[in-house]
């Protein structure tokens, strides 16, 4: 039998635990949620509008019914967790509109985003200037003022890439002038083109050369020609009616025949400022938000961006290599990626 003092002593001290147990449970403050962690990469494609061009319906496959929403969301599988698929622009003017998960920061002193693309320099020792693919486009860009989840127009702004400032500092410039006299070397800010849907697929290769007509603001028109690697219709077939028509900067032409007896073209690659216009691992593809300028050509300044809008910038035949379309593979944001990159 249990003596008192030592039961009553037992049941003291039990209790004692219990209730130090109770307290601490009562007292530990619940573990606090993990902060939320933002994507680097493209999470949002709003709208995808591409020219026509030898990949258009196929990077991403159009597939009978799609609607815009559809292309949108193609475009948006190819692009998202840094997946790195490909999607085309077309021919000049045609477009992808992006957004993220967050704001990209505008740091000063520092590039702030990288647009990936498919350019790649030529491996013959005739180039005395970077060439190879590079189909530059221009780069727009809106930072959300207003919050409301979408860019207004009155939120977008350019990217003034090198030939925004001056083309004729290009160092290929000069010699396209005189080797290449039939090239448009012009910059223009408010060019205008319509392409004009085909009544009917050409049958054979022989009207291929006068396959989809196109006419600009500048006194020019011509066409975009198909070619045998590739089959499908060249005009986006979501589009409903019988052009199509865009708006904004044109750079000069950039292509240039490197041989007498068949076509051989070899695209220059501008100084910066642009998507597809660089390999994605170099610096040149890289952008600095504080090149953005207004509608006049004036810069300006914003704290950050959160929408992205590419389109094809240089309207151009290219023998074997086919029209210039921009493609891009993505955009990533350099500061979340800890890419410390000056200028």
């Amino acid at each position: 039998m249990t003596p008192h003092y030592i039961q009553r002593t037992f049941t003291a001290l039990t209790l004692l635990i219990v209730l130090a147990f109770v307290a601490c449970k009562k007292e530990t403050p619940r573990p606090e949620p993990l902060p939320t962690t933002h994507s680097p990469y493209i999470t949002r494609v709003l709208e995808y509008l591409p020219a026509v061009g030898q990949f258009t319906n196929e990077l991403p496959k159009y597939e009978a019914g799609d609607t815009q929403e559809d292309m949108n969301r193609k475009a948006l599988d190819e692009l998202k967790d840094n997946k790195r698929g490909l999607v085309t622009l077309g021919g000049w003017g045609g477009y992808i509109v992006v957004g993220f998960d967050h704001t990209i920061t505008n740091v000063a002193g520092q590039r702030d985003f990288r647009v990936l693309g498919n350019a790649f320099y030529s491996s013959s020792k005739k180039e005395a200037f970077e060439a190879g693919s590079c189909e530059p486009g221009i780069i727009m860009v809106a930072y959300d003022a207003n919050h409301n989840g979408r860019p207004d127009e009155d939120e977008w702004y350019e990217i003034a890439g090198s030939a925004h400032v001056d083309p004729t500092q290009e160092p290929w410039y000069a010699f396209l002038k005189s080797h290449a006299p039939q090239a448009d070397l012009n910059c223009y800010r408010d060019f205008e083109m319509t392409y004009y849907r085909p009544a009917n697929e050409p049958a054979s290769n022989e009207v291929w050369s006068t396959y989809i007509r196109w006419q600009d603001n500048k006194g020019n028109s011509g066409y975009k020609v198909k070619n045998p690697f590739h089959a499908q219709p060249y005009f986006p077939q979501w589009v409903k009616g019988d052009k199509l028509t865009f708006r904004g900067t044109r750079l000069p032409q950039n292509g240039y025949n490197q041989s007498s007896e068949s076509p051989y073209y070899v695209l220059y690659k501008f100084r910066y400022g642009y998507a597809d216009n660089a390999p994605s691992d170099s610096k040149d593809a890289t952008i600095d938000i504080d090149w953005a300028v207004d509608k006049q050509g004036r810069k300006v300044y914003l704290p950050g961006v959160d929408f992205i809008k590419i389109y094809t910038g240089v309207n151009q035949e290219n023998g074997n290599l086919g029209e210039c379309s921009t493609e891009i593979s993505g955009i990533t944001d350099l500061h979340l990626l800890k890419e410390d990159i000056p200028n």
